[in-house]
């Protein structure tokens, strides 16, 4: 059986390593930016909302704190999440070109094996969520409910995106918590629903790919369930998305260079990601897909901008 390509450097590990990094997707590292970002908005916009509390320099400590744990911890439970999806889905991946050649698929690994890696990922993953305060280990454990059936969804709804969207952007209600102790539902909130929308565009673009496999195979997506509407609909989602960042950035206080960066660039993005998506090309899918991430860079960079322009103006005021 033909492998996806792997990186070069896979090739100085251990052969019987392999198949563990291919199914937590280490090789594939979209998603774990994906997972990421969320958590870092709401990590600098929480520092943001301290900035005339606290002493700058102790904002900063802990905002490079907790995006470094927040980063470590999203590609380990990124991978715990893909673990588990292919657990899920060791007969249905036999039945779609894209993922057939996956490790549990393949038979390169057993459920027996698969179920140890998880259970280390997990561990991992614990150990990361203990270094937060009581609030956002709470928090934070609340999402596992929707880590372990976010797989089972595709065989019941046409919604698995949106699911997949409460969950990877939890981080946006957790790195919030992880900073203040507390949760702002007022700028939260509109954060985090703003990135479920964007998780509605990203994973329904990426669906595109299965979706002749996916009716082959009894699985459901809302790129079968939009079909010809997709653009518009997917169209709604970024208006949305934009809406409610700028929604989010005003109940928090934030300034021009936010609407400039954050809220425009996302806009910007949207109209790249949306407006030229080619609906019948697996290739335009997949390119568009593998963009997404600079949406969340875009957001973040706006934030901190923002973060970093007020900190300094307070210094010398």
């Amino acid at each position: 059986m033909q492998l996806e390509p792997i990186p070069e450097y896979f090739n100085r590990l251990s052969p019987k390593l392999i198949p563990y990094l291919r199914l937590a997707r280490v090789d594939r590292p979209a998603g774990s930016y994906l997972l990421f970002l969320p958590g870092s908005w709401a990590i600098g916009m929480a520092g943001y909302s301290l900035l005339h509390i606290e002493p700058t320099i102790n904002i900063v400590l802990s905002m490079v704190k907790m995006m470094t744990l927040f980063g470590v911890g999203a590609f380990v439970m990124r991978g715990a999440g893909c673990t588990i999806n292919d657990m899920w889905d060791k007969d249905l991946d036999k039945k779609v070109d894209r993922t057939r050649s996956r490790p549990l698929a393949a038979g390169q690994l057993t459920y027996f094996q698969a179920w140890c890696f998880l259970g280390f990922q997990l561990s991992v993953g614990l150990a990361i969520l203990t270094q937060l305060n009581w609030y956002s280990i709470l928090l934070g454990a609340a999402s596992l409910s929707l880590v372990i059936i976010y797989p089972l969804m595709k065989r019941v709804t046409y919604w698995p995106q949106a699911i997949l969207g409460l969950t990877f952007n939890w981080g946006a209600l957790l790195g919030w918590s992880a900073i203040t102790g507390s949760l702002n539902p007022y700028v939260a909130v509109p954060l985090y629903l703003s990135g479920w929308c964007w998780t509605m565009v990203y994973d329904t673009i990426y669906a595109v790919q299965d979706k002749n496999d996916d009716i082959h195979a009894g699985v459901k997506s809302t790129a079968l369930l939009f079909d010809k509407n997709i653009k518009p609909i997917l169209a709604g989602f970024s208006v949305a998305s934009t809406g409610l960042l700028a929604l989010a950035g005003y109940m928090n206080g934030h300034g021009a260079i936010f609407y400039a960066v954050s809220v425009l660039g996302a806009a910007a993005h949207y109209i790249w990601m949306v407006g030229g998506f080619q609906v019948e090309s697996r290739g335009d899918a997949a390119k568009r897909f593998r963009g997404a991430k600079w949406f969340g860079w875009v957001v973040l960079a706006g934030v901190l901008l923002d973060f970093f322009g007020v900190a300094f103006y307070d210094l010398i005021s």
